[in-house]
C-alpha cells in the first residue's frame, strides 16, 4: 500500500509508479519474491502498478502475488464486503488491474458481519476452483471467527485458508493468547502485518512522521508503558531499530513472514538485513519482558485503518 495514485483519494506520502519502481527492482533483486497488495490500496491502483511493474522485471511462474478483498469499492450493498457478488465482481477487477490471470493468494481483508460465513467461503472456493486464486488466506479477525471459517471449509469440502494476515509486533502481542496457538495447530502461515507498529518501533517515544501525525486510527494504540520497549529496541547490538524490530518477530515459531511495508531505500535494506539477525533465547526475552496487556485492536474494517 505505499504506492498508487494518490489523486484516487489515497494518503499523500504514498509514491508514484515511476517511484516505486526502483524500490520494487530493487526488492527483487535482494531476493524478495512475494508482494502483498489489496484492491482497497488507491483504489485498484497499488495493483496496477505492482503489476505492471513486476510484469517488467519477474517472471511470473517466480513471483508470488497476494491480494484482498473487502473494503469499500463502488456504491451499493455489493460494493464491499465479502458476500458472493462482491467476492466474484473483485477477483476480476484485481486481475485486470494486476494483469494476470491469477494471484498466488487471495485474502480476505477483515471479517464480514452482514454475510454469511459459509457464502463467502463457498465464494473463494469457486474462485480457487475457476482458477482465478491458487490459495485464500485472511486477515485479522477473531480466532473463534477463523475457526468457524476453517470448520464451514472442512465441512463441505471446501478451500481451507493456508494464511492468516494479522496485526503482531512488539507492542502488540495480544494475538499470541489465541489466534497463534489456532494456526499453529492448523498449520497455517502468519504474515503479521504493521510489523513495526505503524513506525513507533523505528524512531525515539513521541517523535512524529508526517504519516504518523495524519495516522488517526493509530494515535491512541500505544500506552507510554510501550516506552520501555521501544528503549530496548534501541540499545541492540548496533544496528537498526527496525532491524532489531523484525528480527524479533521473525524469531517467533508461528511468524511466517512479516508484511514489510517500502517507501524509501532503507526501508528495504532493513528488512533484508533483519532476516539474517538472530538473538539469544535470552535476548529475545528481555525486549519482551516489558510487554503489559493492551486493548484488542485490528480487527475493524479495513478501510478503517488502512493507513497502517
Amino acid at each position: 500500500m505505499s504506492w498508487g495514485d494518490r489523486s484516487r483519494g489515497w494518503h499523500p506520502w504514498i509514491l508514484d509508479e515511476e517511484q516505486a519502481r526502483p524500490l520494487i527492482i530493487a526488492a527483487w533483486e535482494a531476493g524478495v519474491n512475494a508482494f502483498d497488495t489489496a484492491n482497497v490500496y488507491a483504489a485498484g491502483s497499488s495493483e496496477e502498478v505492482t503489476g505492471r511493474i513486476l510484469k517488467e522485471i519477474a517472471p511470473r511462474e517466480e513471483v508470488v502475488i497476494a491480494t484482498k478483498v473487502h473494503g469499500r469499492m463502488r456504491p451499493g450493498a455489493n460494493g464491499a464486503g465479502l458476500s458472493r457478488r462482491a467476492i466474484m465482481t473483485e477477483i476480476d477487477a484485481s486481475l485486470t488491474w494486476l494483469g494476470t490471470d491469477h494471484v498466488d493468494l487471495y485474502q480476505i481483508h477483515r471479517w464480514d458481519d452482514e454475510t454469511p460465513i459459509e457464502e463467502t467461503v463457498e465464494a473463494l472456493h469457486d474462485v480457487v476452483k475457476a482458477g482465478k486464486a491458487r490459495y485464500i488466506g485472511a486477515s485479522s479477525m477473531f480466532a473463534w471467527q477463523f475457526a468457524k471459517a476453517q470448520h464451514v471449509a472442512e465441512r463441505n469440502g471446501w478451500t481451507k485458508f493456508v494464511s492468516m494476515q494479522n496485526y503482531y509486533n512488539l507492542l502488540y502481542r495480544e494475538e499470541e493468547r489465541e489466534m497463534l496457538p489456532l494456526c499453529a495447530d492448523q498449520e497455517v502461515g502468519v504474515l503479521p502485518w504493521s510489523p513495526l507498529a505503524r513506525g513507533r518501533l523505528t524512531r525515539p517515544w513521541g517523535e512524529e512522521t508526517t504519516r504518523s501525525e495524519g495516522d488517526a486510527w493509530g494515535r491512541d494504540l500505544y500506552p507510554d508503558s510501550d516506552r520501555v520497549i521501544v528503549e530496548k529496541v534501541a540499545e541492540r547490538r548496533g544496528v537498526s531499530r527496525a532491524q532489531v524490530a523484525l528480527a524479533w518477530l521473525m524469531a517467533q515459531p508461528q511468524v511466517t513472514s512479516p508484511i514489510v511495508g517500502v517507501t524509501k531505500p532503507h526501508h528495504l535494506t532493513d528488512a533484508v538485513a533483519a532476516v539474517e539477525l538472530e538473538f539469544t533465547a535470552d535476548e529475545l526475552e528481555e525486549l519482551g519482558a516489558a510487554y503489559e496487556p493492551h486493548r484488542i485492536a485490528g480487527h475493524g474494517p479495513a478501510t478503517v485503518h488502512a493507513s497502517r
